[in-house]
């Protein structure tokens, strides 16, 4: 039997357990991975927010182990092999938008927080030898959100200034991260005088307080791209942080989903707005590849044994973390 983190009946953490689910093999083009680490994303709360009264979910979207077994047509893996997870199915190629077929880990029976998870070997990568389990078992879903909100959609590239509301979250952090790495001039902002403090120790260029005004703080420049994921309370003041011809890339509303703009200063000002969610596994290998070439390390909140699984949730509920939230299963 294996160890599995269930969601269902009822709504919230009351409805989260550990429950023994029958061992499975490994098919044809099939590994077998044993879980050392998974990590926590926001996605995970919302599907806490259903009740999956029918359709139990295993939780979770992010995960690193090792392969424990191969099915008999597995040519890129062994076992033994330390392997990351891309975070979705469905996506091969990189596109305008993902298929409709494309679906995430963690929204059905499939999710990343068990003992033992059985995964075509096309969803899995090496797990770079730099990082640690606990890095690696927390990078796939934030930071593939980063790489292409960041390079495929805002075009980001050396010496471009980037503005990234809501510093402190996963994504956030590896914006700052990649932006940088790039040779981009990266601003943050946050209501947290604390996460604005780490932010400038990972290289932002200047930390900006949430009530202040931003293109004041930054000297009365504007950036080239705004990367946005709060929503409702950032975006008016995101648009005016923005050069004129700049762009805003969106990729969350946690704020709230409705803003209201002035549509003619937009278009004589030719701005660009684009959406962006996740990625394809085509951009999951480069995002892998670029944190192998400059040797980037995830930004690590917490790591929680498997059976404090509540407190990981509860500190990811009330917007605690400075980084990422892991569960130490393997």
């Amino acid at each position: 039997m294996v160890k599995t983190l269930i969601h269902s009946g009822k709504v919230g953490l009351e409805g989260l357990k550990w429950e023994d689910r029958a061992e499975k093999p490994a098919g044809p083009s099939e590994i077998k991975i044993k879980v050392k680490v998974a990590g926590l994303n926001h996605r995970d709360l919302f599907a806490l927010s259903q009740v999956h009264e029918k359709h139990p979910v295993v939780i979770g979207s992010d995960a690193a182990g090792i392969v424990a077994a191969v099915g008999v047509e597995v040519t890129r893996f062994k076992i033994g092999d330390e392997v990351m997870l891309y975070p979705g199915s469905g996506w091969r190629e990189n596109s305008d938008t993902a298929p409709e077929t494309f679906t995430i880990l963690g929204s059905s029976e499939q999710g990343t927080m068990a003992e033992e998870i059985v995964v075509s070997e096309e969803n899995a990568v090496h797990k770079p030898t730099h990082l640690s389990w606990e890095e690696a078992g927390v990078l796939s879903l934030s930071a593939l959100t980063a790489y292409r909100a960041l390079f495929t959609k805002g075009g980001v590239s050396e010496g471009m200034k980037v503005l990234i509301p809501g510093i402190g979250g996963g994504v956030a952090n590896y914006l700052l991260q990649f932006a940088k790495a790039a040779g981009a001039i990266a601003y943050v902002t946050s209501r947290s005088q604390e996460k604005l403090g780490m932010a400038l120790q990972h290289g932002a260029e200047k930390g900006l307080l949430h009530d202040e005004d931003w293109v004041e703080a930054m000297g009365g420049g504007k950036v080239d791209v705004v990367i946005e994921s709060v929503g409702a309370a950032t975006f008016d003041k995101s648009l005016d942080a923005v050069r004129r011809g700049g762009t805003i890339v969106t990729f969350g509303s946690s704020t709230g989903d409705l803003v209201t703009f002035d549509l003619r200063k937009f278009f004589y000002g030719q701005y660009t707005l684009k959406g962006s969610t996740m990625g394809s596994f085509e951009e999951y290998e480069a995002m892998v590849r670029f944190v192998e070439e400059h040797e980037l390390h995830p930004v690590v909140d917490a790591v929680y044994p498997a059976e404090d699984f509540k407190a990981a949730f509860l500190r990811l509920e009330n917007a605690e973390q400075t980084g990422k939230i892991a569960l130490q299963i393997g």
